[in-house]
């Protein structure tokens, strides 16, 4: 396959993902290309099946030298693509069997506000702190980049702050508005999450983007930066309000964690987690799951009660907080997901079916 065979069939590929706004692309040796839409695997079957030789020939067709360079020595290498200006995408190469596979997430041009992803607005007062911490978690491919993304979106808009964003591989691209954005990408812009943070001490940031909050180091760093006048947005890969408590705490060394949770309970401001699910018709619509900061929830944070937030959260509609199962049986009960679906991603199922029994 020529390189320009390779580029072609790469932007074709690419084209058909935009146009039936697929979230994915998987390019596997052995198989169909295949995209994902609404969270499942479609096969484009009128395609032919992918080869060893053309597997390479298209990531080779996308990737700098250096992206090579890594692939080779490391095994996998992240970075995203910019396909003609239209869409960027977020791709991983990989190795597997000691053939390439490369793993392709759209990346919509234009950033979303709340409203347009359906959820709720009260989630901007989060960024009317001058400093703190917001926790955005969820699985993979669940939106956090995106909420996170909606939140920057409207401070740039309203706003006059410098904002800086730590991310790998840059996501979103910001248009500067009233506020001064610096995107910096780790391994090209800054050596890894953790320096990156520690520099935003010496760069006058008053917002901070950590695109994953991924060893002690940085979450360390980031606390303190939370701490010392800065509001930190940042993301993590967990299920709940109590387990993203639990997983920042358990991260540092048993005789740090009793420090760790006073400071955890001082800046955190909320945790928003959320599942995005499929809709009735098509689509998919997130539930929610919002965890906002009071006296309660700092005390279980320091008392090692992180047990009890759930609770917490049950008996504090009023103040704006909501639990996943309620959220979920509330797009049930609206008719915009299944309750099959629904059960699938409930924390407590039986809670969640008296939940949805109910009139």
């Amino acid at each position: 396959m020529t390189t320009e065979h390779s580029e072609q069939k790469i932007k074709n590929l690419l084209r058909i993902v935009a146009q039936q706004n697929a979230s994915d692309l998987h390019l596997v040796v052995g198989r169909y290309p295949t995209v994902r839409i609404d969270g499942k695997l479609i096969p484009l079957s009128q395609e032919s099946l992918l080869t060893v030789d053309e597997a390479k020939s298209l990531s080779d067709a996308i990737m700098s030298e250096d992206n090579k360079k890594e692939l080779m020595e490391k095994g996998q290498v992240d970075f995203s693509y910019n396909f003609d200006d239209k869409a960027r995408f977020r791709v991983n190469v990989f190795y597997q069997k000691g053939n390439v596979s490369l793993a392709m997430r759209l990346i919509t041009s234009r950033i979303r506000n709340l409203e347009e992803l359906n959820l709720p607005s009260m989630l901007y007062e989060f960024t009317r702190y001058s400093q703190g911490l917001l926790l955005v978690t969820g699985p993979v491919g669940h939106g956090k980049s995106t909420t996170s993304a909606a939140l920057l979106d409207y401070l740039n808009h309203n706003e006059n702050k410098h904002i800086i964003t730590i991310e790998d591989p840059i996501e979103y691209l910001y248009e500067q508005d009233r506020c001064i954005i610096n995107q910096r990408e780790v391994g090209r812009d800054t050596h890894s999450f953790s320096e990156g943070v520690r520099a935003v001490f010496r760069e006058d940031a008053n917002v901070v983007l950590i695109g994953e909050l991924r060893d002690l180091d940085t979450i360390s760093t980031a606390m303190t930066a939370a701490e010392t006048g800065h509001l930190i947005i940042a993301t993590l890969h967990t299920n709940s309000a109590a387990q993203t408590i639990d997983r920042i705490v358990d991260v540092f060394p048993a005789h740090q964690q009793n420090q760790v949770r006073s400071q955890l309970a001082s800046v955190l401001l909320g945790v928003v987690s959320q599942r995005l699910i499929p809709k009735v018709g098509g689509g998919r619509v997130p539930a929610l799951e919002i965890l906002i900061k009071n006296s309660a929830v700092e005390n279980l944070i320091r008392e090692n009660k992180s047990y009890q937030i759930d609770s917490v959260i049950e008996t504090s509609l009023k103040d704006g907080m909501v639990s996943l199962d309620k959220s979920l049986a509330s797009l049930v009960q609206r008719g915009i997901i299944t309750a099959d679906d629904a059960f699938v991603y409930a924390g407590n199922r039986e809670y969640f079916q008296m939940l949805i029994s109910k009139k």
